[in-house]
């Protein structure tokens, strides 16, 4: 396939501090950087069709600018299995959602498939009043508060700094294999760092981005969730 022209953040900021979920899937797509399967709905039943077109299951989330944390609202369902349980999910999300975030816009919902375990990781970038654009790398999911293990680097990198990066965590030997986890695709998550780092660098008014979850296999990585902030 040929590859996708990467696009300015600036055609698809729209003045925002944070993007959307769906502004911030697009930006990563035209970078070619791997998400997981999804689609965007408007009701309960493009839910549906969209979870029968990628496959269950599927993890459905809310989408709308005045909710920063869907899960406190009531905004994420996980691991649903059948047509009719992503129907009845985006039923009660727009019930409950208008009793603990009453007013909150709901824009839609993304319906996206669900990934298998694997090593969740976290990559990042911010501004930096010095340096300009940092590339982070660290261990995701709920151990990037817990055990701050990560590295930086200034962009641009390439792929031996990434490689580097991904090293120098002092839990890296988790990635060559641990205790019936198998060793995952280093140079994967090596080329989604190169990616992350043109990406600041020709879009300086990203002032930060996390990636958290990218799950890393033994044969791919696949950003799970994202969020970028510009500045306005």
């Amino acid at each position: 396939m040929p590859e996708k022209q990467a696009v300015s953040v600036s055609s698809v900021i729209g003045g925002e501090g944070k993007l959307s979920d769906l502004k911030v899937f697009h930006i990563l797509e035209s970078y070619n950087i791997p998400l997981a399967s999804y689609g965007f709905a408007s009701t309960p039943g493009e839910a549906v069709e969209i979870a029968e077109k990628i496959g269950y299951p599927v993890v459905v989330k809310v989408v709308s600018p005045d909710i920063s944390h869907k899960s406190d609202v009531g905004g994420v369902r996980l691991g649903l299995t059948s047509s009719s349980e992503v129907y009845r999910a985006v039923e009660e999300m727009n019930r409950v959602i208008q009793v603990k975030a009453p007013g909150a816009r709901i824009e839609g919902f993304l319906v996206q498939k669900m990934m298998p375990k694997g090593v969740e990781v976290i990559i990042g970038s911010l501004n930096d009043a010095v340096f300009g654009g940092v590339v982070m790398f660290g261990l995701g999911g709920i151990f990037t508060e817990v055990f701050r293990d990560v590295s930086f680097r200034v962009a641009p990198i390439d792929v031996r700094e990434a490689l580097e990066m991904i090293e120098e965590l002092g839990a890296s030997s988790i990635f060559n294999g641990y205790r019936g986890i198998p060793p995952v695709n280093k140079h994967a998550l090596a080329d989604i760092l190169v990616k992350v780092s043109r990406l600041i660098i020709e879009n300086p008014w990203i002032d930060s981005m996390d990636l958290n979850p990218v799950i890393a296999y033994p044969d791919k990585a696949v950003v799970v969730d994202a969020r970028i902030i510009v500045r306005r």
